[in-house]
């Protein structure tokens, strides 16, 4: 006997049934293309944040590396600011030092005899120098976030050169710049720095641009990264030229 199965299911209704499938299978792909951006994202912000804080690093070395070339010629680092006939702090050594950092021909406009604020320097004010902050931090492109450890027994004198044999405690013991938040930073031409007290308070100052620290400048012109967490009597140790103290686990 001849029998046949006959499909009695509409092309309607099919349809309706395939639509449904394909919506499941959308909405699966959606989910699973959510799942791969949430987990690509950290990823990549984590990517970032090496990388600026890379070059952060790189920065600093810079710098290092201008105020070397400084004191080959000058016989010693250069002093933390300049002042005028009265003692007025005049100018940084973010601007002395600007011929070993690629910009002699900003630093050969400026007007040494003004502040660095008179309206005759205003232009080279507002001028924009990338080595001088650090790219995580989200401020006006003229400040910056590299300040010198400035003191009758630091790194920097506030008014003369300091010569290498004056760092008793050895230049790889002693730290010249510091990275500071981004409420601290200041316009880079401006003569302000930091004190004795900024590396024995990072507990303090959580608000760095790179979690858990941030890096220093050695006076060797090697950068190292401190951990908020650092010792104060270690960070008091860093501080100091020839205070003959013990630089502790850093």
């Amino acid at each position: 006997m001849f029998s046949a199965q006959i499909d009695f299911t509409s092309d309607d209704v099919r349809g309706r049934r395939r639509a449904a499938f394909t919506l499941i299978e959308f909405l699966v792909v959606l989910a699973i293309i959510a799942i791969v951006v949430a987990l690509l994202i950290p990823a990549r912000r984590t990517a970032g944040d090496a990388a600026r804080r890379s070059q952060c690093k790189n920065n600093l070395k810079q710098i290092g590396l201008a105020l070397h070339n400084y004191a080959d010629v000058y016989g010693g680092f250069p002093p933390a600011y300049t002042t005028d006939e009265n003692g007025k702090p005049l100018h940084s050594w973010r601007t002395l030092i600007l011929p070993y950092m690629d910009q002699k021909a900003l630093y050969d406009r400026i007007d040494f005899s003004k502040p660095w604020d008179d309206p005759a320097n205003a232009d080279f004010a507002a001028t924009s120098i990338a080595a001088y902050r650090c790219p995580s931090a989200d401020m006006d492109s003229n400040l910056t976030t590299y300040l010198a450890l400035v003191g009758e027994d630091l790194c920097l004198h506030p008014t003369r050169g300091r010569e290498f044999d004056e760092i008793k405690d050895g230049p790889s013991n002693t730290v010249a710049v510091v990275e500071v938040r981004e409420a601290d930073a200041v316009p880079w031409m401006q003569p302000t720095d930091a004190d004795a007290t900024f590396l024995t308070q990072l507990a303090e100052k959580p608000e760095f641009s790179h979690a858990n620290g941030t890096q220093v400048l050695i006076a060797d012109g090697s950068v190292r990264f401190l951990n908020s967490e650092l010792d104060p009597e270690t960070g008091a140790a860093l501080s100091t030229i020839a205070s003959r103290d013990r630089v502790g686990e850093y």
